[in-house]
């Protein structure tokens, strides 16, 4: 977890929590206090502040508790932003009339893509240790019925899960850098682009480098900017979709299963 990555929780406690499988009865507090209450107060602090602005005091102070209440709900930081992010995988949608799988992946990628964009704070709570919440397992479950029934293999499945998430997961970082990176200093890509852009071709060009300003000119003036995460996301999933058709066409039928997606 991003508070720190070296807390070990109880995993029956915190399975339970994620489950509900026991809460305690609120006394006293109106609205009654809750997991979910608690969880999405969280939810609410990381989104507009960031993820080391959670802390169980300043929920409490939100939701006008003692903290001593709170950790009555939930055993600790680590627990919290755990529940969190099972929470916040829920909003994905998941439509059941798409036909396809490269339709299906691209629209399983696009979610994602928006779920990093409206809580970025998510890119840091994420580890590699997932948390195993009725939440997490709905999505994985739907997003798996993309690749089903298409050659692959149940590894070869999750691989191609793995694949696409991850070059979303990098191309929705890069996004939340460069936006910190305009808050931090206070100019635009485009500020910073059009101050920088006469000196790269000066230097680049004069030194030498002559590829290198051609191409990072036109980059430059394409984008607005030195980079361009929203084309890096599109440039990259239909790469990305690209590689696994080969893997599909590969794969006994798999050509008619690749012509029927075109």
């Amino acid at each position: 977890m991003a508070g720190d990555r070296r807390t070990v929780v109880d995993p029956a406690r915190s399975l339970a929590l994620l489950w509900r499988t026991r809460e305690p009865v609120s006394r006293g507090a109106r609205p009654p206090l809750s997991v979910d209450r608690i969880v999405r107060q969280g939810i609410d602090i990381a989104d507009a502040e960031g993820l080391d602005a959670v802390t169980m005091r300043r929920v409490g102070e939100a939701l006008g508790v003692g903290t001593m209440s709170v950790y009555t709900y939930v055993p600790g930081k680590t627990e919290l932003v755990n529940v969190m992010i099972d929470t916040v995988y829920a909003e994905t949608a998941r439509p059941a009339d798409l036909t396809g799988w490269r339709v299906r992946l691209e629209q399983i990628a696009r979610e994602n893509w928006a779920l990093y964009r409206r809580h970025p704070w998510l890119l840091r709570a994420e580890t590699a240790r997932p948390v195993l919440g009725p939440h997490l397992l709905a999505k994985y479950d739907y997003e798996l019925t993309a690749v089903d029934a298409i050659g692959l293999t149940d590894v070869e499945m999750d691989g191609v899960l793995t694949l696409l998430l991850g070059h979303v997961r990098s191309a929705a970082r890069a996004a939340v850098d460069q936006s910190e990176l305009e808050r931090e200093t206070g100019l635009t890509e485009g500020q910073w682009w059009q101050a920088h852009a006469p000196w790269l071709e000066l230097f680049a060009a004069g030194g030498g480098y002559p590829t290198a300003a051609r191409v990072g000119t036109a980059a430059g003036q394409a984008y607005g900017a030195a980079y361009s995460p929203e084309h890096a996301f599109e440039f990259g999933l239909h790469r990305v979709l690209d590689g696994i058709a080969v893997v599909v066409a590969d794969r006994p039928g798999g050509h008619e299963r690749h012509e029927s997606d075109r």
